[in-house]
């Protein structure tokens, strides 16, 4: 099909899938008793937050993911992970989606990520995945996938991995 053989307003190809990324328990694996291993430290919040643990590797596995995905932040964070995160990263600002005022439950991330959605395929990876996301994804008619990661470990290349292969 060439560029210009599709229906007036409409794009030729469907849009790429969303790769919604949660922060702490995702990128910043905090439940971990000491920082792990590949990982560092970083101040970023010093009056009121223990260190933000980082991974170097992370930068290269969300640019591949970028190749295959469009990312957004899907985290408490919000701008801040545009301020802070993405630049060590090597990521551009990414959307976000917006959330309660932190703190808020986890239950309470679903109706604004659906909204965000909307009818495109949709990873997302949390550490805290509720039952009310598994139904939110389970009911959806778009292909949905939600990875769960371990917030002591954080993002692997098994899910990287993962995620390649949805």
């Amino acid at each position: 099909m060439r560029e210009d053989d599709h229906t007036p307003g409409t794009h030729p190809y469907p849009p790429r899938p969303l790769l919604l990324l949660d922060v702490d328990g995702v990128l910043n694996p905090f439940a971990a008793p000491t920082c792990p291993p590949g990982y560092r430290e970083h101040g970023l919040f010093p009056d009121d937050d223990p260190p933000v643990r980082l991974n170097d590797a992370h930068a290269p596995w969300l640019a591949l993911l970028a190749g295959r995905f469009d990312l957004a932040w899907a985290t408490g964070w919000e701008d801040e992970a545009n301020t802070y995160l993405a630049p060590f990263l090597g990521l551009p600002r990414l959307p976000v989606v917006r959330f309660p005022p932190v703190p808020f439950a986890p239950a309470e991330k679903v109706p604004p990520i659906a909204a965000f959605a909307g009818d495109r395929p949709t990873a997302w990876v949390d550490d805290a995945h509720t039952p009310e996301a598994r139904e939110w994804a389970e009911l959806r008619t778009a292909p949905t996938l939600l990875v769960a990661t371990d917030p002591a470990q954080g993002l692997t290349e098994e899910t990287v991995r993962t995620l390649l292969s949805w």
